[in-house]
């Protein structure tokens, strides 16, 4: 099937698409944010985005130890001093990225190579910035990567058309898209997770998001959920960016309004008298996207109004169903 082709729906998309539009516009409408504030939640995701990334990819510095690298430019005992240079390597390609950001932003392979250069600077230098001239294997992969000789011109066509203003999809369908196809291809010899992790965000803020940080908690379900594109199904991929995305618009909103205050973890909620769903029912809704939730470490936050929400929702097609 043709790559540019590949179904991405799963039920309750379009409800989902719809939440995650409605709360850009509730933060647009805060526009233009407090700079203190706008700048502290910008620098806690950035650390939050660091540490997740370098993590997904085994390194084993903590969240508080990432901060204490890069803020204090200390050393911690005990870890590698390639584990550090991740750390600082990956916070100076952000604020790169950061830099690029603009309506008028295209993205070009020269930023590529540049965005991969940082992250792999003072770590492999004769690889950093430069596309793979031989053939790789992936561990625990269902796919082997194109032949090098094709990259080039694998990575002008993804270019092509992710940039393409005639190309209809949502921005985070075709980040999403783009993320997978930049994996198949796996343009270089390593970094290549954490670079295009850094380039798909690059594609959500350039459209207004925040970005969507994929958790270190969610590492199996985000490779299981890549090997389901290799195969053509992009439904598992999508769920997991939109639920990121989702998170921190939800950290960004609860800043500037009090909507981040009325989330409950899901035992609490259902634990309230008279609520007539099970915590292992509610938790199967957040996990599919089809209740308005977010994941704090491994706990699933929601609201009582959000299940409610989704429970009329589905009565009302229950209903149409049987009028039809």
């Amino acid at each position: 099937m043709e790559w540019k082709n590949y179904p991405y729906q799963f039920d309750g998309l379009e409800h989902y698409l719809s939440r995650i539009q409605d709360k850009k516009a509730r933060l647009d409408a805060f526009h233009p944010l407090p700079e203190a504030a706008f700048r502290n939640i910008k620098n806690s995701l950035s650390l939050e985005w660091t540490y997740n990334s370098n993590s997904i990819e085994g390194n084993t510095l903590t969240l508080q130890e990432t901060k204490m690298v890069i803020e204090d430019g200390l050393t911690i005992r005990g870890k590698s001093l390639r584990e550090h240079f991740e750390a600082v390597n990956h916070q100076e390609a952000i604020e790169f990225v950061e830099h690029l950001v603009s309506d008028q932003y295209v993205l070009k392979a020269n930023d590529i190579l540049d965005v991969h250069g940082l992250v792999l600077q003072k770590i492999e230098k004769e690889f950093a910035g430069r596309y793979r001239n031989s053939g790789v294997r992936i561990s625990g992969a269902n796919f082997s990567p194109p032949n090098a000789l094709k990259v080039d011109a694998l990575m002008e066509d993804l270019i092509q058309w992710v940039t393409a203003e005639t190309n209809p999809l949502e921005v985070f369908v075709k980040a999403t898209i783009f993320h997978h196809r930049f994996v198949w291809i796996h343009p270089f010899f390593d970094g290549n997770g954490r670079t295009v992790r850094l380039l798909f965000n690059l594609l959500l803020m350039k459209a207004g998001f925040p970005p969507a940080i994929i958790l270190k908690n969610d590492r199996k379900k985000y490779y299981d959920a890549l090997n389901k594109a290799n195969l053509g199904d992009y439904g598992k991929l999508l769920l997991l960016v939109m639920q990121a995305l989702e998170r921190s618009l939800d950290i960004y909103l609860g800043n500037f309004s009090n909507t981040y205050d009325q989330y409950q973890s899901i035992s609490a909620i259902v634990t309230e008298p008279d609520f007539p769903y099970g915590q292992e029912y509610i938790s199967l809704l957040a996990r599919q996207g089809k209740i308005d939730a977010f994941k704090e470490g491994r706990n699933w936050l929601t609201t009582k109004e959000a299940v409610i929400e989704y429970m009329k929702l589905r009565q009302r097609k229950s209903v149409k169903k049987v009028v039809v």
